[in-house]
């Protein structure tokens, strides 16, 4: 009983992963028979969930939406609230889960009944979700249309409107939806242009999915995030920036993250470097060897000047490369601490006006 209780939770979690799944591969990868699978199906049915069954040599199974939620001992309002919630959650409200929000909607969506999609639909249209970070307003409706054609394997067609161009059709095999810089992105196998290709998802619209399915293709490296950090990074962009700033780098990258390199500068750099930080330590001030003595600390043996037992140090320098210099700004105003501009001049002048801008405001 174990064993087939076991094999029944793998079954419909194989069933929620694809929108359509032939009899014959689904029976290879339970490892089990067409019989012992058909006899799983109806288990399930008999639990409320609703299979359906396409018979015949090219037959299959798929997990349709059924009249009422599935057992997963949830009321409609309990449903609801889960919908409404991944829906914020995909739209950026929490750093970090918006992927995972996609695919979870993408499954919760799948299954509700159509008076409950509804509710969902309504009440989302009157609510206005706080997005922080300035990142585009989605429509969740389409990121569900692609989240669930990525997991079901089938092809798209969408209307495109690049950057300072006009909209063209596109017919891809979706591979993956990608959240970075509060922006959402479709992977996919470019079927007209036969190469991958990267879509903002906020200059998609009309997705719609072809009913053919394909065999997924292998994206270069592996991994879907890396290969469009790589295709970003190739990007030009109009600012190259360059900031000191006099604080410990760790503090400067936990805010920054990875869109900008942190550079730590030695004690003797940042203390005679022309732009440096005024409140940097002076040369005849700096910092005594790690390890050395001082009148008010002896030496350590454990503190050995060495990579590992080295200080932080406390100036760094922040490099970034942006199409728009409000990023930046802001990342200085959070971070508080003393500051100079090396580059671009663009950046002093923004920054010079927001401070005025926050000084008129608090006069």
């Amino acid at each position: 009983m174990a064993n087939t209780s076991a094999r029944m939770l793998r079954l419909l979690s194989l069933l929620q992963t694809h929108r359509y799944w032939p009899g014959a591969e689904l029976a290879d990868r339970l490892e089990v028979s067409p019989r012992t699978l058909r006899r799983d199906v109806d288990r399930l049915r008999d639990l409320g969930y609703p299979v359906d069954a396409n018979r015949g040599t090219a037959g299959g199974y798929q997990l349709q939406a059924g009249a009422a939620v599935p057992p997963l001992l949830l009321d409609d309002d309990e449903a609801v609230a889960i919908a409404v919630g991944l829906r914020t959650s995909a739209a950026g409200a929490v750093a970090g889960f918006e992927e995972i929000s996609v695919r979870a909607l993408a499954k919760v969506i799948q299954l509700l009944p159509p008076r409950l999609r509804r509710r969902v639909d309504a009440l989302q249209a009157m609510t206005a979700p706080g997005v922080f970070g300035g990142g585009p307003t989605l429509d969740a409706e389409v990121l569900t249309t692609l989240a669930l054609a990525c997991r079901g394997e089938e092809r798209l067609r969408f209307a495109y409107t690049p950057k300072e161009r006009d909209a063209a059709a596109r017919h891809v095999e979706p591979h993956r939806l990608v959240s970075l810089g509060r922006r959402w992105y479709l992977i996919a196998w470019d079927l007209d242009r036969a190469d991958w290709r990267s879509f903002r998802v906020d200059r998609l619209t009309e997705p719609a999915p072809t009913g053919a399915r394909f065999r997924p293709r292998e994206i270069p490296g592996g991994d879907p995030v890396a290969w469009l950090r790589s295709r970003m990074a190739a990007i030009p962009t109009r600012y190259d920036v360059a900031v000191l700033l006099h604080s410990p780098p760790a503090e400067i990258r936990a805010v920054v993250g990875h869109w900008g390199t942190v550079e730590p500068l030695s004690p003797t750099e940042a203390a005679t470097h022309p732009h440096a930080p005024k409140s940097a330590t002076p040369p005849d001030r700096a910092a005594p060897p790690v390890g050395a003595a001082s009148a008010d600390r002896p030496a350590s043996p454990d503190r050995a000047a060495s990579p590992e037992g080295a200080a932080e140090s406390q100036v760094c320098r922040l490099r970034m490369s942006v199409d728009d210099l409000a990023w930046p700004v802001m990342v200085l105003g959070v971070m508080g601490v003393p500051f100079t501009v090396e580059s671009p001049p663009e950046l002093r002048d923004r920054a010079r006006a927001a401070g005025e801008a926050l000084l008129r405001g608090t006069a």
